[in-house]
């Protein structure tokens, strides 16, 4: 999620724990290695993730955490109920951060630029694993993982109002192989 559809208020709504809680997961998530991993990376690209980087909001969408970029990460106290949910956000978001962090010319509102982002986001993160696939009641397991990509990629675009019509669909499709074939910072997808 990038700032398109980041409708956040100080009190949001639906299911979900309380802010203090959140932030207690965000702390523990910044210790597992992955996170750990991908905040090096951001700081040897010249991006450290300060202290207040990462942090917990009530939103008013259905999201569980985004990426604004200039501004950093949101995990949506409200939207999260386990750890592992708020660890997957936290991922999904840096790897944006980190596409945001590498490339001098990347623009949100460039269709192409935001599916390349979430097709690698999505990839690098985990997010497709098909135990996740299983829980939402996706059964396939042969080719679920780039199918979920594609998925949670046009659910994604679908946010952005530059990418109305046929323009989120081409525009995946024209970046797919480059961006899901980028592993960066990884050397090969986790």
């Amino acid at each position: 999620m990038t700032d398109f559809d980041t409708t956040f208020s100080a009190d949001g709504g639906g299911g979900g724990q309380n802010l203090k809680e959140c932030e207690l997961m965000i702390q523990k998530s910044l210790k597992t290695p992955m996170v750990r991993f991908l905040r090096e990376h951001l700081e040897k690209a010249g991006c450290p993730v300060q202290q207040n980087f990462i942090r917990a909001i009530n939103c008013d969408q259905s999201h569980a955490g985004g990426y604004v970029p200039g501004q950093g990460i949101v995990v949506c106290g409200n939207r999260t109920q386990m750890q592992d949910e708020v660890n997957q956000v936290i991922i999904h978001e840096l790897i944006h951060a980190f596409d945001d962090c590498r490339s001098a010319n990347l623009n949100w509102t460039d269709c192409a630029h935001h599916a390349c982002s979430e097709i690698r986001a999505g990839h690098l993160s985990g997010d497709c694993h098909y135990k996740r696939e299983l829980l939402r009641g996706f059964m396939k397991l042969r080719g679920h993982e780039q199918e979920c990509i594609k998925r949670r990629v046009m659910t994604s675009l679908a946010s952005n109002p530059f990418c109305s019509g046929s323009t989120a669909k081409d525009s995946m499709e024209a970046v797919w192989d480059v961006c899901y074939n980028d592993t960066a910072p990884f050397d090969r997808a986790p």
